[in-house]
């Protein structure tokens, strides 16, 4: 319960500080088409960081969770990430990491939906 909250508040205070950055140190700076990445990336990072709270507060005491908090860390670092790492001038083919990252949210979300209905939550 302890670690995905955590991490999620982590996650959350790194969203703010990257979408500040963006927008005050990297705007004149990055292209249209690469300032449109980055605001991407802290979006999701920022939507996921709150949703990997909101699991760790939904987590029985005692209990990890299973894959869901794993996977909503591992989406954000992989589809944020590769959208940040592309924004400062990473190849374009790390765009097709992207996707990983939004699988594995995906499948997050689902498993999230799946235990909530289980445990009536």
């Amino acid at each position: 319960m302890r670690l995905w909250t955590t991490t999620g508040a982590l996650f959350g205070a790194l969203a703010v500080a990257l979408g500040a950055f963006g927008a005050h140190a990297l705007k004149d700076s990055l292209s249209p088409e690469q300032l449109g990445w980055w605001e991407t990336g802290v979006q999701y990072h920022a939507l996921h960081a709150l949703a990997l709270v909101l699991f760790g507060l939904s987590v029985e005491r005692g209990r990890s969770g299973g894959i869901s908090g794993a996977l909503f860390a591992v989406g954000i670092v992989l589809f944020s990430g590769t959208l940040y790492a592309m924004a400062l001038g990473a190849p374009r083919w790390f765009g097709a990491i992207t996707p990983l990252g939004g699988t594995a949210l995906i499948v997050a979300w689902l498993l999230f939906a799946i235990r909530a209905w289980r445990h009536g939550r």
